[in-house]
């Protein structure tokens, strides 16, 4: 889809209310379901972190940016993510968080991303994170510097590809609470998407495809 087409629905998406529990519930395994069902928040005190669902034009075309975590010892080694991480004491709020953060990770300045809407907040329970997204745009082309320490590879998604369904898949997973169990996800770029990236990108992709029209209707 066009950039500046997709720019014309903004107004729209803003307005549109946040499926929530709905869309993330498509990509969610039912073991991972139950266990949600059995924790007490007001006890686990969770750690935040905000992340960026960042648009942007690439040779006209509207993508979407994700990274390949890099790998380490840690339950999110090598996943594929959005750019974002974790909330800090001198962050006036998540969107700062989400800014910084993206800033940091794909070397994208915070100065040149609009935030246009917070999404559905999401629970990760193998690493006790309550995550924030935030759907942003550039409205110019993006050079990414992404920092080698943390990010292993970029990976541009373009529109018309994430809203394929072709890219839905189910996948046998061993998962932290699991093995080999059914798990719904994306397959992009090569990639297996699966768990709490999954679970947002269900939403945004829900909110899109309630609010975009294709250029040719």
């Amino acid at each position: 889809m066009d950039f500046q087409y997709f720019l014309k629905f903004i107004p729209q998406l803003i307005q549109e209310e946040l499926p929530a529990a709905v869309s993330h519930e498509k990509m969610i395994p039912l073991q991972r379901k139950e266990l949600l069902g059995k924790i007490n928040f007001k006890e686990i005190n969770p750690k935040e972190a905000a992340v960026t669902m960042l648009f942007y034009p690439k040779n006209k075309e509207t993508h979407l940016v994700l990274i390949v975590r890099n790998s380490y010892k840690g339950v999110h080694s090598a996943q594929i993510a959005f750019p974002g991480g974790k909330f800090e004491p001198e962050d006036a709020d998540f969107q700062t968080t989400a800014l910084r953060e993206t800033e940091e990770e794909i070397g994208i300045s915070r100065d040149k991303i609009e935030i246009i809407k917070a999404f559905s907040s999401l629970y990760i329970p193998p690493s006790n994170f309550m995550v924030y997204p935030f759907l942003g745009i550039c409205r110019e082309e993006i050079q990414f510097n992404p920092d080698p320490a943390e990010v292993a590879a970029i990976i541009e998604l373009p529109l018309k590809v994430f809203r394929d369904d072709s890219i839905l898949t189910i996948e046998n997973l061993s998962t932290s609470y699991a093995s080999l169990i059914e798990v719904p996800a994306f397959k992009i770029d090569g990639h297996i998407v699966w768990g709490a990236t999954a679970m947002m990108l269900s939403e945004l992709r829900d909110v899109l495809n309630s609010v975009l029209v294709d250029e040719n209707k």
